[in-house]
């Protein structure tokens, strides 16, 4: 982009991403003299995830104060200077433990409150800010003429920007919720809950989404009790046939937070571009996903963790997580939930990590940005073989939440059942829905629930789902594909319809992936494959194809800082 002062930037979305985009426009000192943040709820920075439509008091975060992305000033100086009587188990005394898991409610008021400090900052370098809460924006068009983007909001006003950046977040679209009663989509909002259900209700997942859905339904039925480390559970009077039904076909519940030696994530793990480019060269076109977990994962365990190292050195990625995934395996969830909170319990006792799982955390992160160089054999490696593993590390549950979970155990009304990979869920004729799926000893199940909520969590979303009609019809965003290294291995998948794999006329192979297709900066991608000039996507359900790792506030950093400084230069 030519080195002018820009006369506008649009951001979609008024949550954290917007937030982030907005530091960096601050931060890197962009020449622009007017900011558009249109926002379709009430507030600034909360998204859905940090405010009631994502939370209640009991949900919480699954990051501590010290990993959140460096602001203005942190949570204890936000707290100090805006004291609170609503979060007494993490503010006390004016003293905030910088370890400890934020209340999801409390973190969306510190990141609404340094959206406006950073709106003060814009303000003071001349620039405009002009916010748009409860404001919808329907459709996105660009005038070629003008080449500018003529964005359309709920009472079709329409608002003129040369750069636009999607940040719309989360965004699961609806199925059945609203149309069969007792069928949910989501867990979200949670005040949609508002009844006692005296029956067992199916929940589809088990990792942090099914977690919060859990959290919801039991004080609904329910109450805790807590006596110092020790939680328990009764069920209300008229709730005494509740019961709660998981469900997952990896058979696994998430991962505790452990102690971390290392910081959050640095821009140094991942790959830089030249060397993306250099790599590329020298090899035929692809990054491989080898490479990457040498690179990001058993190299820095080689200098953390020497002893852990020796043992997967050798090891190939299929080997190394079936290693780690074999004691899974053989014991029984809650068993295994039992073992690894008494890990994580002493690791964060000691100040002392558990290497393996900070690395393949930072792995996860590092891998990001050179997935979208991936071939497509990798990109189904990775899907197949390492993203089950990783999901379950990355979770990162809060202790507080285990110790719910078990309570619930202990009282008999949580079960976690594993399903196999065919399983579904259909709506009941009535009410609720019916689950199909065959258990671990190979037997046919067929139950009816009153009650389904889908927690499976933020599923990566397809071209078609994106709401803007003018961005499709005027071809200015394209699906995301990857090309097969081997020709033949394209083959093997092309009839297989789940992958939707393609050959061109040269008889190369290539594979659809879920979304948009985005460039190193984020750049939206047009029909044929070019640049699309100032349109930038940072809503992750829109780019998970090619953007693999969902790392909440650590993407939104990293991402708008790539993406202004692509518009600074």
């Amino acid at each position: 982009m030519e080195n002018k002062k820009l006369g506008s930037v649009a951001l979609i979305g008024g949550g954290p991403a917007a937030l982030f985009m907005l530091k960096e426009i601050v931060n890197q000192n962009l020449q622009v003299e007017n900011i558009y943040i249109f926002e379709k709820n009430e507030r600034l920075g909360v998204g859905m995830p940090y405010g009631k439509y994502g939370s209640c008091n009991e949900h919480l975060a699954n990051v501590s104060a010290n990993e959140i992305p460096e602001l203005i000033y942190d949570v204890a100086d936000y707290l100090s200077r805006n004291p609170t009587d609503d979060f007494p188990d993490y503010y006390i005394n004016g003293k905030l433990n910088p370890y400890q898991v934020l209340p999801r409610l409390l973190l969306g008021n510190y990141l609404e409150n340094q959206f406006h400090e950073y709106i003060k900052l814009a303000l003071k370098l001349k620039i405009k800010v002009h916010v748009l809460t409860d404001t919808a924006v329907t459709d996105l068009l660009y005038d070629r003429k003008k080449e500018n983007y003529k964005i359309t909001i709920t009472d079709d006003q329409v608002y003129d920007a040369e750069v636009v950046v999607i940040c719309t977040g989360h965004y699961w679209p609806l199925t059945f919720e609203g149309k069969k009663k007792g069928w949910y989509d989501s867990p979200y909002p949670p005040s949609k809950f508002d009844q006692r259900t005296n029956f067992p209700v199916a929940i589809k997942g088990a990792s942090l989404t099914a977690v919060d859905a859990v959290k919801t339904l039991s004080r609904l039925n329910g109450q805790y009790f807590y006596d110092d480390d020790k939680v328990s559970y009764v069920l209300n009077e008229d709730s005494k046939n509740f019961s709660i039904h998981l469900f997952s076909t990896g058979g696994y519940l998430p991962a505790l937070r452990f102690h971390s030696e290392s910081e959050p994530y640095s821009l140094s793990w991942s790959m830089t571009l030249d060397e993306i480019y250099d790599y590329k060269e020298k090899n035929n076109g692809f990054v491989a996903l080898d490479y990457v977990f040498e690179r990001n994962f058993k190299n820095p365990i080689r200098h953390s963790d020497p002893e852990f190292y020796e043992k997967i050195k050798d090891m190939t990625i299929e080997e190394f997580v079936e290693e780690m995934l074999s004691l899974r395996k053989e014991l029984d969830s809650f068993t295994l939930f039992r073992a690894e909170y008494l890990e994580a319990k002493k690791s964060i006792n000691r100040r002392k990590s558990i290497s393996w799982k900070e690395r393949l955390a930072a792995f996860s992160y590092a891998m990001n940005y050179p997935a979208k160089h991936f071939s497509a054999e990798d990109m189904l490696r990775l899907r197949k073989v390492l993203m089950p593993l990783i999901s379950v590390i990355i979770a990162s549950l809060p202790q507080e939440s285990y110790k719910e979970i078990i309570a619930l155990y202990e009282a008999g009304v949580i079960e976690h059942i594993q399903v196999d990979r065919d399983s579904h869920v259909d709506p009941h004729a009535d009410t609720g829905a019916i689950y199909r799926y065959v258990d671990i000893q190979d037997k046919k199940h067929e139950h009816h629930y009153q009650l389904y909520v889908d927690g499976t969590g933020q599923q990566p979303l397809e071209f078609n789902d994106l709401p803007f009609e003018g961005l499709k019809d005027q071809g200015l965003i394209s699906t995301g594909y990857l090309n097969f290294k081997d020709p033949n291995e394209g083959k093997k998948y092309v009839s297989e319809k789940s992958l939707h794999v393609k050959s061109d006329s040269n008889n190369s192979y290539y594979m659809q992936v879920k979304g948009l297709s985005i460039n190193d900066y984020f750049q939206a991608l047009d029909a044929f494959g070019n640049a699309t000039k100032n349109l930038f996507i940072m809503a992750v359900p829109f780019i998970g194809g090619l953007n693999p790792d969902y790392s909440g506030l650590d993407f939104c950093d990293t991402a708008s800082r790539r993406i202004v400084k692509f518009i600074n230069q």
